[in-house]
């Protein structure tokens, strides 16, 4: 029997082929899974006139989850990123990107096993900027009580309920002693409801430093908008780049999981690219929906196929294509 109903979008570039693998893999599991298909971004724009239909908000409403494919957003020029306009009219505030090790994917590091919190919804993400005359530009940066406390009390949380043992916050309150400051006030305050959990912080240049050198030293990190989003790339890196990097957004009614990579759009038709993040990501919204044993059997699927080493796509040193690798993760579950 049909048990959940996700809203899915394809995205742009290499997103429909990638959605289209996870989609088959997730359908594998034995989930229960059904399917409502909406559109965003250029796709959506060229179709309905706008890059986020009111129809694929209104669906992700209802269904209360997504799964998204990667989505282009224009540099300089053009439209607002969807992505940032999903979180702010969704409230998805709580940004969770997990890296580690994973077999036959290749890395300079062993060991890593951390998971980022990046608060999702202000900052200088918050997108008020203007010009200031002709030549200069202005970007104001929001960091408020409420917004820093939720994103800590998620990060706690997590770590409370997954074993973990240690939650760092991120920031640079030596300088932004009132944005970055409260931000990490906040944090310290939240802590106090944690005290079976080591809670400390590190100045983000520091931190950026000290993952490159010793990334196994850290657990959760937690980290204002900005930061968060450019260390959650530096460690995707740590672990073998984009390809294998799941995310998630979550907010107390809603949450949409999708790769933190690029849509890629030179590779689009190509059955190239890796679908390991999306699938990941799949994997996240599985235990998000409380399936944590299809969970499971995804990534005992992933984890085989991974150190048998005949479907790796070209990012991970072998020759299969998207398909073909998501094909042989469907075949381990069917093993299973």
């Amino acid at each position: 029997m049909l048990k959940h109903v996700v809203t899915l979008i394809p995205g742009d570039g290499t997103g429909p082929e990638l959605i289209a693998a996870a989609r088959r893999v997730l359908d594998a599991s034995g989930a229960g899974l059904e399917w409502e298909v909406m559109a965003a971004g250029e796709t959506a724009q060229e179709k309905y006139g706008s890059v986020l239909p009111e129809e694929t908000l209104a669906s992700i409403r209802k269904n209360g989850v997504a799964l998204k494919g990667p989505i282009t957003t224009p540099v300089g020029t053009g439209f607002r990123s969807v992505n940032v306009a999903l979180r702010k009219e969704l409230d998805l505030y709580a940004n969770i990107r997990p890296a580690r090790n994973l077999p036959n994917v290749p890395s300079r590091y062993e060991g890593v096993d951390l998971v980022i919190f990046r608060e999702n919804t202000e900052d200088l993400y918050a997108g008020i900027e203007h010009m200031v005359g002709e030549e200069a530009a202005e970007s104001i940066k929001i960091i408020t009580r409420k917004g820093s406390e939720r994103i800590a009390r998620a990060a706690f949380e997590y770590a409370r309920r997954n074993g973990r043992k240690r939650v760092t916050a991120g920031h640079k309150a030596n300088i932004m002693k009132f944005s970055d400051g409260l931000f990490l006030r906040t944090f310290y305050e939240v802590a106090q409801d944690y005290p079976d959990l080591t809670a400390d912080d590190r100045i983000v240049d520091n931190l950026s430093m000290q993952l490159v050198q010793k990334p196994e030293q850290y657990d959760v990190l937690v980290l204002p908008n900005l930061y968060g989003d450019i260390l959650s790339d530096l460690c995707a890196g740590l672990v073998g780049g984009l390809g294998v990097a799941p995310g998630a957004n979550i907010g107390d009614r809603a949450a949409v999981f999708e790769p933190i990579h690029g849509s890629a759009p030179k590779y689009a038709g190509q059955n190239k690219v890796n679908p390991l993040a999306t699938i990941l990501s799949g994997v996240m919204m599985l235990e998000h929906l409380g399936e944590k044993e299809a969970a499971g059997r995804i990534q005992k699927a992933i984890l085989a196929v991974l150190a048998e080493g005949k479907y790796l796509t070209y990012d991970l040193g072998g020759n299969a294509g998207t398909s073909e690798m998501a094909d042989a993760i469907v075949r381990q579950l069917e093993k299973a």
